[in-house]
């Protein structure tokens, strides 16, 4: 299975979301989800830029080849339901995308191999911008 592409540039986790996703890393193996633990900059909620994507932001895609648009809600693996936009954050595409900022474009590959690319155009709704820090 392959994993996703690392993103070159700036990756913001908040603390909570990476306490969080060390306990799923800790349930089981996951390299990307390690890597992206390693390599992130973690910040309390409080100081997370309202453009970043967090757990349980929601926010709109450009495909990179197509530019057709998607809205994506990234949720952790229980709530997950593609078909709704609900993406887990241990897929690839949700760990592609998790940490960036509008205007980054995530690049991943699928389990069957094909390579995927999305740019964050916009965040429509981001818990800690809204002064949710619990979620």
């Amino acid at each position: 299975m392959q994993t996703a592409t690392p993103i070159h540039g700036e990756r913001t986790l908040t603390d909570l979301d990476h306490v969080r996703l060390s306990k799923l890393q800790d349930q089981r193996s996951h390299p990307a989800l390690d890597e992206l633990l390693e390599l992130t900059d973690v910040v309390s909620p409080q100081e997370v830029a309202p453009d970043v994507v967090t757990m349980r932001s929601q926010f709109v895609v450009a495909d990179a080849q197509t530019g057709q648009r998607q809205t994506i809600t990234l949720c952790y693996p229980a709530d997950a339901d593609p078909a709704a936009g609900r993406v887990s954050v241990l897929s690839p595409v949700g760990l592609a995308l998790i940490g960036t900022r509008v205007g980054a474009t995530a690049r991943w590959h699928t389990p069957s191999g094909e390579e995927g690319a999305a740019q964050v155009v916009e965040i429509v709704h981001q818990p800690e911008a809204h002064g949710d820090y619990t979620s």
